[in-house]
């Protein structure tokens, strides 16, 4: 075997001897027999770490000893070479065409017996390969292809022979492609999807396009099947019903088919109703679903089927953390399942296609699909320096040699996939900036397809030298937008709000104000997103806002085992000694790796409810429909449920009234309290068992607030607290307890209860928290502040008797750190009365020299480990934040302590709770409750956010030998600006002055 053109070094090579590109299909016998030889399975195997030592200078291929791996599969997942995580920078210098010598590659070899048909051809199909392979077949080269995540198609008819017969593949890591793949993963090698040959008759079905077309109220509809042969074959077509009904038939034809149906049965998400078209040619037979529908834009709104519709979606990866890139149709349906158990009806293949049959599956389950086609040159954005350059950002998109390849990749992305019903939209890639190539690429698509939208990102970064055409970008995508006005770092972009009253546009969209999409948002790194209520009532709000696309769906790491206490170890960028790598910013999903749902999920689901309700009177309710096709009546069902002060008052079910897609109607619920902390909830749950999930599975909730009434802090009992004093602590004692008041930092040092100790340590002042993945740009700040390493001076502290006998203590305090000034000055008020209660009146100031808002405010307690377990009348039983808590309602929960951490994999803060009025801890004898005449945040956790800021994995943390309780006045909102907008004002605590008032109650039983 001999190589005698490096063809992975020449971009105008893309595909030597491989077929032109088709749709996805596997035929069968006309006795419906697959015509399909598997050879998946065990592969001889041979790793080198370098293209040097698997060829030599004259071009022959090394012949080593062998052992075996399993095809497909990555071989970085299989014990060899090394995983990589680099999202921008290029994993080689940037030298195109040329990739280094020193190139890991695998040398796969397959042997399979054979007895040849008459008449027969064969056709070798890899349906991916990462990067680059050379092929041979039975020692005689047979061809090379590129393009990963594309098949490769090769006819070995006349280098097969009757009997045992060789393949021979040497993939490469990296080629000239390399640069045009260039996407936010882990960097993975090898044969990672199905590998097999077609049996097929002399003539035979070489290609075929579905396209329908209908009257202007949809009655009826003409679909054409337009034909591709090889050879002399006839082709006659069967088209059948969703139910089973043949309707017609059409041909002999060998170039077009034709059908006509009255009434059709139209494809939706929520109704993915296919019929079935059978294309026989007497000596073969292919099957291909089809799914009726139209996709246009209107007045500057997307419709599909004359509905205007909305993507609720994500952006999906093939990721496993055990099998990396090879992903079974049995992984692919559990993330569909779990999508649609959580409202989820779109998604984005990022940045490449799926598996071949993945389209298909999305037909069938009932999803809207942006088509992606393999590209992302990002690293030309860092090709001179470490900082991310917008005018190098495009250069692959206007350079020569790599036009022919970035035709190829949408043309190959369109052939494939070109008869899947759940594909809407085509995109011609990612973050590559915008150019001529894009521009030629995109030209093709339109005209191959009109039928369908196009879609690109990255059309409004280009060489600002020559002048870009926009006119086949049917939609206006951005990423991460903010819903209002703010500059980014990088470059001043418009907020929705901006884009829908008039914001200027780029002139190169010519007047045009297409339908606005946003490919990727909320960026869900670790705990967040916190801000997917804001951009949905947005998504509601415009006519013209077509929805978004999170990214993405689950969080890409490396399986590394269990722990000796059996924790499961995920290991992500840097893990791995590689170099470049970008940590773990590629731990961004919405599911952990073995696809548990985050809380991020929970909250995106609600957000997404397909009903939504609102008050209008004083028992009066409207609900809208937010569903595009399917009344409500004929999928929900409705309860409700009363609470006052936590407790549950009333509760039924309540007739759903008939609302047709997008429409309302009012209801009433009678005997709603009034007074106290009440609430009413209204809960939707699917009304048939289906597919994804049973009848009673619940899609969403709406919780109104009825009413909110504060109870203040009570009045101090009456009776003599004793105080002493030293020049270290004052102490108050009573009748069964003596605490005693650090006077450096103005806070208990010890309460003692019953003769039992509360605290390990003393209490502190707490303003820092453990930082997010979205605090990522702030943190630095924060700690620069000091707010990590807070410390206190009193400046003056008084202690006296009420005239009711309590202890009152009063004092001036500062908050500062060593280096800084006080970031805040407080006069803060003790009081504690004869039976122990402690209230506490916070009045603070802070110094807005400091520019930036706190990630917190309060203090924090350090109690016996025993006190493990805790309840809270506030937002749950999920983690809550001021702007993440759409998936929890406010009630009372009760937990084990432990139980309250949410273990991101990289450790953050967590666990939170919003809304609190009250929050206790115990350990089964002794109690200590914190409550508040306002609303305060709590977390109660195991861990310190010491231990949290200061170390890497989940699997290391160390859990303390103590409870730790934080009383927050406020927690700063989550957001999502680990990639995203910055935190919104309204969820910052950035007030000069506030308030904080809190008592503390122990208790024994």
């Amino acid at each position: 075997m001999n190589i005698t053109t490096r063809y992975h070094e020449d971009p105008y090579a893309l595909h030597i001897g491989t077929e032109p590109s088709r749709a996805y299909y596997l035929p069968q016998t006309p006795d419906r027999k697959p015509s399909v030889i598997g050879l998946d399975g065990e592969w001889d195997f041979h790793y080198f770490d370098s293209f040097l030592d698997a060829v030599d200078l004259e071009g022959n291929v090394a012949e080593p000893d062998m052992c075996q791996i399993q095809v497909p599969s990555c071989w970085q997942c299989m014990g060899w070479g090394r995983h990589m995580y680099t999202n921008v920078r290029f994993p080689i210098p940037c030298d195109p065409p040329y990739v280094p010598e020193e190139n890991p590659c695998g040398l796969y070899r397959r042997h399979f017996e054979l007895k040849k048909g008459e008449g027969s051809r064969y056709f070798l199909n890899f349906e991916g390969v990462d990067s680059c392979f050379y092929l041979w077949v039975n020692g005689q080269f047979q061809g090379y292809s590129q393009v990963s995540h594309s098949t490769s198609e090769f006819e070995i008819t006349a280098n097969l022979k009757d009997g045992m017969n060789e393949i021979t593949a040497l993939v490469l890591q990296w080629c000239d492609g390399t640069y045009l793949e260039d996407q936010d993963k882990l960097r993975m090698s090898g044969i990672f999807r199905d590998v097999y040959i077609l049996e097929r008759p002399a003539a035979f079905l070489k290609d075929f396009f579905v396209k329908e077309c209908f009257n202007g109220d949809f009655s009826q509809a003409d679909v054409t099947v337009e034909l591709t042969v090889d050879g002399p074959a006839q082709v006659t077509g069967t088209l059948f019903a969703p139910d089973g009904t043949e309707l017609s038939k059409s041909g002999p034809a060998a170039d077009k088919l034709s059908f006509h149906i009255d009434s059709p049965v139209l494809w939706n998400a929520e109704n993915p109703a296919q019929y079935t078209l059978v294309l026989s040619t007497g000596s073969e037979v292919i099957e291909q679903k089809v799914g009726l529908r139209k996709i246009e834009i209107k007045d500057d709104v997307v419709y599909l089927n004359g509905v205007a519709i909305k993507f609720r979606g994500v952006n999906r990866h093939d990721s496993d953390p055990v099998t990396g890139y090879t992903i079974s149709r049995e992984q692919a349906l559990r993330d569909m399942l779990i999508m649609k158990q959580h409202n989820v009806n779109a998604i984005r293949t990022s940045h490449y296609p799926n598996a071949p049959w993945f389209n298909q599956l999305a037909s069938e389950l009932g999803f809207y699909v942006i088509g992606e086609a393999d590209l992302e040159s990002h690293g030309f954005a860092t090709r001179y320096s470490s900082n991310h350059d917008m005018n190098t950002y495009p250069d692959a998109m206007d350079d020569p040699q790599f036009k022919e390849a970035i035709v190829d990749r949408s043309q190959r992305n369109v052939h494939r996939d070109k008869n899947a019903a759940a594909v809407v939209i085509w995109s011609l890639g990612n973050e590559s900036g915008w150019g001529e190539n894009g521009e030629a690429a995109g030209r093709w698509v339109k005209e191959y397809d009109p039928s369908r939208l196009l879609h690109y990102e990255g059309n409004m970064t280009y060489h600002k030298e020559r002048k870009p055409d926009f006119s086949m970008i049917d939609l206006y995508s951005q990423m991460y937008s903010p819903t209002v006005n703010e500059t980014n770092k990088w470059y001043k972009r418009l907020s929705i709000e901006e884009y829908f009253n008039g914001g200027e546009l780029d002139e190169n969209w010519e007047g045009r104000r297409p339908p606005y999409v946003l490919c990727e948002y909320i960026h869900a790194m670790g705990n967040g997103p916190g801000d997917a209520e804001d951009y949905q009532q947005l998504i509601m709000k415009y006519d013209g806002f077509v929805g978004g696309f999170v990214w993405e769906w689950c969080d890409h790491a490396v399986y590394g085992g269990q722990t000796s206490d059996n924790r499961p170890i995920y290991r992500y960028g840097g893990d791995h000694d590689e170099f470049p790598h970008d940590g773990n910013f590629c731990m961004d999903g919405l599911v952990y790796p073995d696809r548990t749902p985050h809380t991020g999920l929970i909250e995106f689901k609600n957000v997404i409810r397909p009903i939504r309700a609102e008050k209008t009177g004083g028992n009066t309710f409207v609900l809208h429909n937010y569903r595009d096709f399917t009344n409500a009546r004929d999928f929900a069902e409705l309860s409700y449920e009363v609470m006052k002060d936590g407790e549950i008052t009333a509760s039924g079910k309540l007739d759903m009234p008939s609302i047709e897609p997008h429409g309302k109607a009012e209801i009433t619920v009678d005997g709603l309290p009034a007074g106290g902390d009440s609430t009413v909830t209204f809960i939707y749950t699917a009304k048939h068992d289906g597919p994804f999930f049973a009848a009673g599975h619940q899609l969403g909730f709406d919780e109104i607030v009825l009413s909110q009434e504060r109870v203040s802090l009570p009045a101090p009992a009456d009776g003599k607290v004793e105080i002493s004093e030293t020049n270290r602590v004052i102490a108050v004692s009573g009748p069964g307890f003596r605490y005693e008041l650090c006077r450096q930092t103005g806070l208990w040092s010890q309460l003692c209860y019953e003769n039992k100790a509360l605290f390990t340590r003393p209490m502190d002042w707490n303003l820092f928290r453990a930082p997010l993945d979205n605090d990522q740009f702030l943190s630095d700040k924060w700690k620069e502040a000091g707010l990590d390493r807070t410390t206190a001076r009193v400046y003056s502290i008084k202690a006296e008797n009420a005239p009711g006998g309590a202890a009152v203590i009063t004092l001036e305090v500062g908050i500062a750190a060593l280096i800084v000034s006080p970031f805040v000055k407080a006069t803060v008020t003790w009081t504690v009365d004869v039976s122990g209660h402690i209230g506490c009146s916070m009045d603070c100031q802070r110094d807005l020299k400091f520019g930036c808002f706190l990630p917190r405010f309060g203090v924090r307690m350090f109690m016996p480990k025993a006190f493990d377990k805790a309840g809270y009348f506030g937002y749950g039983p999920f983690e809550s934040y001021s702007d993440k808590h759409r998936a929890s309602r406010l009630g009372v929960y009760s937990s084990s302590v432990k139980d309250m951490t949410e273990h991101y994999l990289k450790p953050q803060e967590n666990g939170s709770h919003f809304g609190c009025r009250w929050a206790s801890v115990t350990d089964g004898c002794f109690d200590l409750t914190a409550a508040s005449p306002d609303t305060f945040s709590v977390n109660i956790s195991n861990y310190t956010q010491e231990e949290l800021t200061n170390t890497k994995h989940d699997y290391e943390l160390t859990p303390a030998d103590e409870t730790i309780v934080c009383l927050d006045y406020k927690m700063s909102g989550v957001g999502s600006n680990s990639c995203g907008p910055f935190l919104l004002e309204k969820y910052q605590l950035k007030e000069e002055k506030f308030s904080f008032q809190f008592g503390l109650t122990p208790s024994c039983k």
